[in-house]
C-alpha cells in the first residue's frame, strides 16, 4: 500500500514543498551558474528510471564547456569550477531533481538511477532495482555516498526495494541530510564512468 499509494503522493507534496522553500537558493544557484558556465545552468541527461523506462534527469550544471584547440572538451577536472565544486559538496546539483520527482520520473527516496547502456549488464537480481522509482537520494548514499564500489551499492539496492517501508525512507532522509551537512563520502568530479568496480554480474 506505501510503495504504490501513498509513497508517489507523498513524493510529489514533499517535492514541491521543497521546491518552494528552496526558491530563493534555487534561483540564486540558477543565476550564478548560468553567468560561471556562460551559458544553460542545467544539465540533462537519459536515465533509466522505474522498469527501465527512459526519462531526462535534470541536475545543475557544475563544469563549463571549455574545449582544447582541436574543439574536444577539456578534461572533466579543468571545467568544473570553484561554484561547481561548491554546488557539488553541497549537494545543491540534485535541487532540480525535485521537478523530476513532481513529474513523476523519480522518487525522494530510491536506488540513484544509472546511464541506460548499463542495463543490459544488470544480473536478474540487479534488476530489481528498477522495481521502484529512481530517487534523488538512496540506502547506498547515506552508507557510502561515492566511495561505495557499485558492487554493494547494487546489494543495497536490492535489500532497499525488498524492504522499503515509510520507517525506511524516513532514516534515510535524516541519514542524508546529515551527510549533506558533514560532507562525507563526495568525491569531487567522479562520475559512474570513473569507477573501476561497476560490480556487474558479481
Amino acid at each position: 500500500m506505501y510503495k504504490n499509494v501513498f509513497k508517489p503522493f507523498f513524493d510529489f507534496i514533499a517535492a514541491l514543498l521543497c521546491l518552494l522553500v528552496f526558491s530563493p537558493i534555487f534561483i540564486i544557484v540558477y543565476l550564478s551558474l548560468a553567468y560561471v558556465n556562460k551559458g544553460n545552468p542545467f544539465f540533462f541527461q537519459t536515465r533509466p528510471g522505474k522498469n527501465g523506462k527512459l526519462f531526462n534527469i535534470i541536475k545543475f550544471k557544475t563544469m563549463t564547456e571549455d574545449k582544447d584547440k582541436n574543439g574536444v572538451l577539456l578534461p572533466d577536472v579543468d571545467r568544473l569550477t570553484n561554484l561547481g565544486k561548491f554546488v557539488r559538496k553541497t549537494s545543491l546539483d540534485e535541487l532540480p531533481q525535485l521537478i523530476n520527482v513532481i513529474k513523476g520520473d523519480m522518487s525522494i527516496i530510491g536506488p540513484r538511477p544509472l546511464l541506460p547502456h548499463y542495463l543490459e549488464l544488470y544480473t536478474d537480481e540487479q534488476k530489481k532495482r528498477h522495481l521502484v522509482r529512481p530517487g534523488i537520494t538512496g540506502l547506498s548514499q547515506v552508507k557510502g555516498r561515492n566511495l561505495m564500489k557499485f558492487s554493494q551499492r547494487f546489494i543495497n539496492d536490492t535489500w532497499y526495494v525488498e524492504n522499503l517501508t515509510f520507517v525506511l525512507d524516513i532514516k534515510i532522509v535524516f541519514l542524508t541530510i546529515k551527510k549533506i551537512i558533514s560532507s562525507e563520502g563526495i568525491v569531487s568530479g567522479q562520475d559512474v564512468t570513473d569507477v573501476d568496480d561497476l560490480g556487474f554480474n558479481k
